[in-house]
């Protein structure tokens, strides 16, 4: 109960992943859903990581990483099998929610969920971190918030001098990754959008926080 009551006095920007993990910790209180295992909850340590937002990692972030070819996390994508084969962030591999605990992860790896949107990964998170694996973070908004900001990022017909100059590193990134530049009309978009199966190498996203790193083609599925 007071988690309850600290969490409906959170500010709006954070009540969702709170209350995520707040119905993963019933979930886990209830079900029991691997094997009747034993788990430690320190509430307080979780509700100040999810207040000071430390618990994420945003998608332009995890795009420069890629782009860079980091190789000190695990980017895990916790839909199914048929959800991933469809489409997958390049890198990622699939490690359904029902099987985090099968033995194919370590306690001391750096670990990225993601699911389409975030409620999924937040109650992965949360039964991660009940389980002492210290080190794992969601990706912010999912693969939804992916597909808006990299694969198919918007500029308005009527865009500064500014706007124009982001859109045009984040056009480089999204053809990156197979992507498609919108331009935005009102509410229409001008340019037909599709979920790309491949992404091509191309050259540095020019002005891109990947500097000059060396490149590697990279597949989206």
């Amino acid at each position: 109960m007071k988690l309850l009551n600290f969490i409906l006095g959170l500010d709006v920007k954070i009540k969702l992943a709170a209350i995520a993990i707040f119905l993963g910790l019933t979930a886990f209180i209830i079900s029991d859903p691997f094997d009747n295992a034993h788990a430690k909850i320190n509430v307080k340590e979780l509700a100040l990581i999810v207040q000071n937002e430390v618990d994420h990692v945003n998608v332009d972030e995890l795009a420069d990483w890629i782009i860079k070819s980091k190789t000190d996390y695990r980017l895990v994508d916790i839909r199914t099998e048929k959800e991933f084969n469809e489409y997958n962030i390049p890198g990622s591999e699939n490690i359904p929610i029902t099987s985090l605990f099968d033995g194919q992860l370590a306690r001391n790896e750096k670990i990225i969920l993601y699911s389409e949107g975030g409620i999924h990964s937040a109650q992965a998170w949360f039964l991660l971190k009940a389980k002492d694996f210290r080190n794992v973070y969601m990706l912010r908004g999912g693969l939804e918030e992916w597909k808006d900001k990299i694969l198919f990022p918007k500029l308005g017909v009527n865009a500064s001098d500014d706007e124009n100059a982001r859109f045009e590193i984040a056009s480089a990134i999204s053809r990156y990754f197979g992507g498609t530049p919108q331009i935005v009309s009102g509410n229409e978009i001008t340019v037909s959008v599709e979920i790309p199966k491949v992404a091509p190498k191309i050259q540095t996203p020019t002005g891109s926080a990947a500097g000059t790193a060396k490149k590697k083609k990279r597949e989206g599925c």
